[in-house]
Parts: structure tokens; sequence; C-alpha cells
């Protein structure tokens, strides 16, 4: 199986600054294929160009320029490249099926912060003094940089990125033929029932607290953008040592509430795949789930709108977003491979409406959020365990509460 570690990178004032200074070339590489892209197609023979095409120029670039783009690893502004081309392709790949891409953008310097290494050995190395009990990385044009290794790496090492988060660096490495690791049969099923009001409930009635990590540092947030507002918009070079100091600490802010966010799914999906031998969950859209509703013209004034709800549907996308439920299902997706868990995704439509005891499905079950009544045979239940039964019913699990 595939698996990923990322660890902090400790490097030297030198080291940083050429760190910096590999992300910024780098950056104009993307930015160059860019507009050489944009240049083509706009001229009246409409010329395509593939990222072969632009690999193949990567020789003559290194050799005019050999003290910014010829320092760096061939292979990792080959990666840059691949970059820009997968961007092209699914902006197209949007375009087909219908839909309003937006064109890849131009990226400046702060927007710039990944460095890929396609393979291990081929201008980096990760754990390049075996000898030395201090683990460190070697980059082409940095050297070698120490790394906080806090646990061990299994597998073999296939790709290293090198990534900037606010004034801290890290070498994420993508690793594969990494063992399983099977945990003891528990002889237990369950199905989950994802929501707002609780992150998730089981088939058992167990609720999981929803930790609003957003919501809860909302107020710090507010109180950073406004500081940050009340500086002018300008470029980064122009900026004032507070007007930086502003910037980062709202990045800050970001950084940990998704860091929060995660930390909560990789402890909640790790205590799931420790209980259960088997866990059904629904097949969210959250992509849909969290889609703005569509304005309602009025037939009676022309330019003015019915009211569609989009302020109570902006607060429940907004509570959606914070819970993460798509940064949890894909944790629990790997920890229950890793674990030789099973894992079902079934279909989620009209699970809280339709009732376990009876099957009658009607929307006037669900009286109120956390109520449940069935209008056939007047079962009565919580509202997420009904949803967290169905979905367990639809996965074919076996449950000593409906059998």
């Amino acid at each position: 199986m595939h698996r990923a570690y990322k660890f902090l990178l400790r490097p030297t004032v030198r080291q940083t600054q050429a760190l910096s200074e590999m992300l910024r070339d780098h950056c104009s590489l993307y930015n160059g294929a860019l507009q050489e892209r944009r240049d083509a197609y706009r001229h009246s023979s409409k010329t395509s160009i593939k990222y072969g095409d632009q690999s193949a120029q990567l020789k003559e670039i290194r050799a005019f320029d050999p003290e910014r783009q010829g320092r760096w690893s061939f292979s990792s502004q080959q990666a840059t490249l691949r970059r820009l081309d997968k961007a092209m392709q699914a902006f197209f790949r949007r375009v087909k099926d219908g839909e309003k891409p937006g064109y890849p953008r131009f990226r400046g310097v702060n927007w710039f912060d990944t460095v890929d290494f396609p393979k291990d050995g081929d201008g980096c190395r990760w754990d390049s003094t075996p000898h030395d009990p201090v683990t460190r990385v070697r980059l082409q044009g940095v050297g070698h940089i120490r790394a906080h290794q806090h646990r061990p790496v299994r597998g073999r090492v296939r790709t290293v990125s090198i990534k900037r988060e606010g004034r801290q660096w890290y070498v994420i490495l993508a690793c594969d033929e990494v063992p399983a690791e099977p945990l003891p049969a528990t002889g237990t099923v369950t199905g989950i029932d994802m929501g707002v009001a609780h992150f998730l409930t089981t088939s058992e009635g167990e609720h999981q607290p929803s930790p609003r990590h957003g919501r809860l540092g909302a107020e710090a947030l507010a109180d950073a953008q406004r500081a940050l507002k009340a500086f002018p918009r300008c470029k980064r070079d122009n900026r004032s040592a507070k007007h930086r100091r502003a910037v980062e600490k709202v990045a800050a802010l970001h950084r940990k509430v998704r860091r929060q966010r995660t930390d909560h799914a990789h402890k909640t999906a790790l205590a799931m795949v420790r209980a259960y031998d088997t866990i059904a969950h629904e097949r969210l859209s959250i992509v849909n789930m969290v889609r703005a509703p569509k304005p309602k013209p009025d037939p009676e004034i022309p330019g003015a709108f019915l009211p569609n709800g989009a302020a109570a549907k902006a607060g429940l996308n907004k509570s959606i977003h914070d819970a993460g439920w798509g940064v949890f299902l894909g944790i629990l997706a790997h920890k229950a491979e890793s674990a030789g868990r099973v894992l079902i995704p079934v279909d989620p439509r009209n699970t809280s409406r339709t009732c376990p005891a009876c099957g009658h499905v009607s929307g006037e079950n669900r009286t109120t959020q956390e109520k449940f009544e069935c209008t056939s045979c007047g079962h009565t239940a919580n509202a997420d365990q009904v949803g967290a039964l169905n979905v367990a019913i639809r996965a074919g699990l076996v449950l000593p509460a409906v059998a």
C-alpha cells in the first residue's frame, strides 16, 4: 500500500535562503511556461503546446540561465512543467463537460510553495547521511538539510516534495510497498451517519461530538483579518514589517484550524478501525451539498428576486466545511486499508427519512433535527441513529439492534 510521511526541516540561514530561491525559480519557470502556452494559442495558428515540447526546451533554458535555472534539479523542473500540464488538462476537461472553469492563473511567489522531485536519488536523497544519527535530506543546489524524523519510514521512498508553510519547511515522502499492519478482529460491525450537530453517529447510538474548530477560532481570525484590512493592498516587496506580520498571523490561524481538523479526523478514524471490523458510511457528494441555491427572479418585478434561503444555506455550508467530512472519510479509508478492515460506502439518499422498522419513506418521518417518528408504524428514535441504521442495512450488515 501507499503512504506519505511529513517531517519538519531545520535548515540553516543559508539553506533557508537557497530554498526560497529554489521556489522562486520554479515559480518563474511555471509562469513562463504558462505564458508560452497562452501566446501560442492566441496566435492565428492556434498552436497547441504540450508538456513534451516545453520539457525539450529545459536544456537550453538551463544553459542560458546557469545562475538560476541551471542550479536546480532537471527532474524537479520537469515535475513543475508536468504540474502545469495537469492544470491545463483539467481545465479543458471541465470545459468539455460543460462547466465554467477558471483558466490556470499565474502564480505569485507566495502562492507557489511546493517543489516535487519525482524520484529519490535524482536531484534529492532522503537520509543522505545514514552513518549520522541525525537524519538529513540532500537537495541539489541546497545541500544536506536536517530533518526532524519523529517516526520510522516504512516501504520504499518514491518521490520527495519540499513544502513551505509560513516560515517553516517540510519534506513529504511518498512511499510504496508499505506493509499493512492488520489489527486483531473484534467481531463487530457498524454504520455511521455524518452530521452537523454531531460529527458522526453510529448505529449503536453513540454520538461523536463535533469539535467546530473553525467556529471556535472565528473570533481570533476575524480580529486578525480586520487588522490586516487596515493596510493598503500592495506588492509583497513593498509591505512594511507590520504588514508582513499581519499577513503571517492570518495564515497561521488558518493553518492552526486545518491542523486541528486533521488531527481530530485521524484520532476519530483510528478509534473506529480499532473498534469495528466492518464500517459502512454514506457516499457523500460534498461538492453538491455545499452548492449555493440558484436565484429566484420575481416574475412581477423585473430585476427583483424572491427569497431563496441563501443566507441559511450559507450557514449550513459553513458548518459542513468546518466538520471536515471529506478529510475524515479519506483518512478513514486509508486507516481501514492499513488495518485490514472493510469499509463500505452506500447511497445516502433518504437514509434519514426511511423507517428501519417498517421501511416507510417519508419526509414527515423526521419531525425535528433530532427526533424521528414514523408516520406509518409509529417507530420513534434518534434521527441520526436512524440514518446510521439505514446505512448499515443498505450495506448488508446484520446488527443486533435491527435483527
